[in-house]
Parts: C-alpha cells; structure tokens; sequence
C-alpha cells in the first residue's frame, strides 16, 4: 500500500512539473515577437534586437525579406511588426484590416557603387545615374561620366548595371531620387518597390546586389551605405538640389532630415533642400496595427510590442551611429512618441 501511495505521488509530482515545464515554454513563446521587412536596416536591427534581448530576455525575430514582404506579411498579419523604407501609400493603407502606424527608426543612405580599376571615388549627377539605368550610357568613358570626373581615368568598358530583383524599400528610394530630379524617369519608370528596369541585372537584397557588383568588373548598382562599407566598395558623391557633390554619409544623411516632419511621419526626404545633405538619404519605419487584438493576440503580446518600441527610440537610438546609420532627430522621435500612444487593445490605448 506505501509502495504504491509513493507510486502515485512520483506521478503526480512528474505531472505537476511538466505541466509547469508547459506553462513555461508558453509563457517563454508569449515574450517573443516577430518580425520582416526591409534589408536596408538590418544589420541595425541585428544589433538592436540582440542588445534588447541582453536586456529584457525577449527574443525578436527578424527576417530581412525586403519591404514588400514585410508589408505583406503584416498585412496578412503573420507577423507583429513589419520593416520598411518605403510608407505605404493611401490606397494600400485603405485596403488593410485594420490601421497601420509608421513609427521611423533611423535615416539611412542609399549609395551608388561600381567595380572599376583601382575603385576611384567619382562623381555623379542625377541625369548621370538617370542615363545610366535608363541604358543611355553604356560605357565607363561616356563624356558624360568624364565631364565630372577630369581627373579620373575612366576606362573604355562596358557598364553593367545592377538592381534590385525583390520587392524593396531601397529601390523606393533610390527612384523616388531619380523621379524627382528627371522627369524622362518619372515618366518612363517610376518610383516604387518593384519596377520594370528598363536595364541589367536583378540581385536579392542588399547583400545580393553588393555581391554581384563585387563579382561583375565595369558594374554599378545601388546598396544601402553599410553594405557598400561591409563589402569595400566605393561609393560615389552625387550632386544635391543645391549643386553640391556629397559623399554619403552618417552626417550628410542626418542633415538631409532638417525638415518639417508630418503626424504620420510618412514623408520622403530625397532630394533634400539642405545645402549639405545628401541626396539620396531615407527613414526607414516599423510598420504594425493601431488595434493589437486580433488574431487571438493577448495584451501581453501586445504590451510587449510597444515597450519594444520605445526603447528603439529612446535608449536604442545609441546604436544607429556605430553602424553607419544616422540616428533619429528630436523632431521625428517626438512624432514618434505620439505615434506609440495611439496603440490600442480592445480600444483602450496601451500608453496613458
């Protein structure tokens, strides 16, 4: 009889703890947040999500699947947030289930790179790149090329041009600079995340397009400025509104942000009035629901999200600067604030 009431406590001891074990795991599974998108911020994000997690012991998944796979998977709800460095436009943003907040996370630049002889650091104007992705200009010794780089030795080879082959936010900025300085692109090809390039070839990602520029001599193409770094590639100064040649950098790019900044942030900053920005410089945003209670999300979920959020633009925005980025001005974290308060469950905002 002993034997056996020790049997059954064993049991019950064992049941007790696996249930606990359970519990556990789902209570481990809650404090993790998933999330996809834009490439151009990720090794930003990388270190962001690996610091916070040091932290708090929350686990961020990010998958860098470029912008129009984060905002179709945020709009299918799969995942808790989404990275983009293109807003979504009103016609997208009416046809979801539900509001999206834009809350910008850092300023990056798109930089122009190549593969030449010695990899000299050249100048670009608008209609230069403008010629060159519209296949107008096909060698390096274009007179074009040479008018503004006199001192450069250009050689006389063939240009192959390198783009995006993925939906992404990168190439949303790279041709909304184009679109705004020439209007033969802005009628032929467009801005957008996706586009019928008139030449050359696709690479995935950021790191597809620098490695093909890397493989391809007499290449160029467009990679967020880490990647040009990460990969020892040049990068080009391009000519701004103002007539000024500008490398890009965490400075230029910090500067080309002077501007009025709307409630929902959703603004383009290419092309920049500022004397010294560079011109080809982005926000890149998180992307997720004003309401947190759907598809069975608990409030702890979604409480989770927002302390996520504020400490990306507050204790966070020490990180953007080691990595190349330019870290959020007072005006656009103060936007951003406003932003998180909106954040609801089941209609009650999260943030008092």
């Amino acid at each position: 009889m002993k034997k056996l009431l020790l049997i059954t406590l064993i049991a019950l001891l064992a049941l007790s703890l696996i249930q606990c074990d359970g519990e556990k795991k789902k209570a481990t599974k809650e404090l993790e947040l998933l999330g996809a998108g834009a490439s151009f911020p990720y090794p930003l994000y990388s270190k962001m999500f690996s610091e916070y997690f040091k932290a708090n012991s929350i686990k961020i998944n990010y998958q860098a699947i470029g912008s129009g796979g984060g905002i179709r998977q945020l709009t299918a709800k799969t995942v808790d947030f989404g990275g983009t460095d293109a807003f979504m436009k009103e016609k997208d943003l009416s046809a979801t289930d539900g509001e999206i907040l834009h809350m910008p996370t850092c300023i990056g630049a798109v930089s122009v790179t190549y593969n030449l002889p010695n990899n000299p650091e050249l100048n670009f104007t608008g209609k230069i790149i403008t010629d060159i992705f519209l296949g107008k200009i096909t060698k390096w010794n274009d007179s074009a090329i040479k008018k503004e780089n006199q001192d450069v030795k250009l050689p006389d080879e063939k240009i192959t041009v390198i783009h995006r082959s993925d939906g992404s936010g990168t190439s949303f900025v790279f041709t909304d600079y184009l679109s705004k300085t020439s209007t033969e692109w802005k009628t032929k090809v467009g801005a957008g995340k996706s586009l019928s390039w008139p030449v050359g070839l696709g690479g995935k990602g950021n790191p597809g397009v620098a490695g093909l520029i890397k493989q391809i001599p007499g290449s160029i193409g467009y990679v967020e400025l880490i990647y040009a770094e990460q990969n020892d590639l040049p990068v080009a100064k391009i000519q701004n509104k103002s007539g000024n040649f500008i490398r890009p950098s965490l400075e230029s790019s910090s500067l080309s942000a002077q501007i009025d900044i709307p409630e929902d942030t959703r603004i383009t900053i290419t092309d920049t009035d500022a004397a010294e920005g560079y011109p080809i410089s982005s926000f890149t945003w998180l992307i997720f629901y004003k309401e947190q209670s759907y598809n069975n999300r608990t409030k702890e979920k979604a409480e989770t999200l927002i302390q996520l959020l504020n400490w990306m633009i507050h204790d966070g925005q020490k990180y953007p600067t080691e990595l190349g980025y330019a870290s959020l001005p007072a005006s656009a974290i103060e936007k951003s604030k406003l932003i998180i308060k909106k954040v609801t469950f089941n209609g009650t905002n999260l943030v008092k």
